[in-house]
């Protein structure tokens, strides 16, 4: 019994390692989350429509306004970066990072902790700034590291196509199903697309920048590593989440 836990913390121990960015990411985009207005957890920004205004001022001043990006100052060519640090709600967040665990960990210990990190803020901003141009008198701001993650799932898609993750499917009643990788996130990828086509009234769910962060993903991971390194056997299997970032 002892010699499994002592394996089992191991196991444990090598992959917070492994990994590290993907944790600190997730760890920094939930401080920041909790000392922002939108957690509601600071009681110096107010209640009711004082909250609200703060609210407004903070995703205006940190998010993405593409009226903004490309009318403004050269400063505001930064919110693309800052944008992927900062949620709207607790389910945004929980939701985002959830994704960003079950597919991160495994990218990152392919790819190393400074190449993960410098793909995983480029290709986010690369999401972000192609929402922003398709959409450039938009003046709603945009935030979350959806953009981010997607690329992260586009990259995870081309190294390991055949891990197994467990997806919880509405038309099934919610039933825990595992797929392998090659059949989830095309699956996933077609959703945002329909849904794209559908957003006809500008910003809301950011289902462009999902795509525009996937493709990016997928290309320099193809581009990058090569068929040559595809990762052939499936890795440990981990659960996934119902929620899309």
């Amino acid at each position: 019994m002892i010699s499994e836990w002592s394996a089992a913390a191991g196991r444990t121990f090598r992959a917070l390692r492994g990994a590290s960015m993907t944790y600190g990411l997730i760890a920094l985009c939930c401080l920041i989350f909790a000392l922002g207005p939108a957690s509601g957890i600071v009681p110096g920004y107010g209640t009711g429509y004082v909250l609200q205004d703060a609210q407004r001022v903070y995703f205006r001043t940190w998010g993405v306004v593409p009226a903004e990006l490309f009318a403004g100052p050269l400063t505001h060519a930064l919110t693309p970066v800052t944008a992927l640090f900062v949620h709207g709600n607790w389910v945004h967040l929980l939701g985002n990072m959830l994704f960003l665990l079950v597919f991160g960990v495994l990218t990152e210990e392919r790819m190393g902790r400074v190449e993960f990190t410098l793909f995983y803020v480029g290709c986010g901003y690369l999401a972000l700034l192609g929402y922003a141009v398709a959409n450039d008198t938009s003046e709603q701001s945009l935030v979350g590291a959806s953009g981010a993650i997607s690329a992260v799932l586009g990259a995870f898609l081309f190294l390991f196509p055949r891990a197994r993750v467990t997806s919880l499917l509405p038309f099934l009643f919610f039933l825990p199903l595992r797929f392998p990788a090659w059949v989830v996130l095309p699956f996933w990828v077609t959703l945002q697309w329909l849904a794209a086509g559908r957003s006809v009234q500008g910003p809301g769910v950011a289902y462009l920048a999902h795509l525009v962060g996937f493709g990016a993903g997928f290309v320099y991971a193809w581009v990058r590593f090569g068929r040559g390194d595809r990762v052939k056997c499936a890795p440990e299997p981990a659960p996934e989440g119902e929620n899309q970032p």
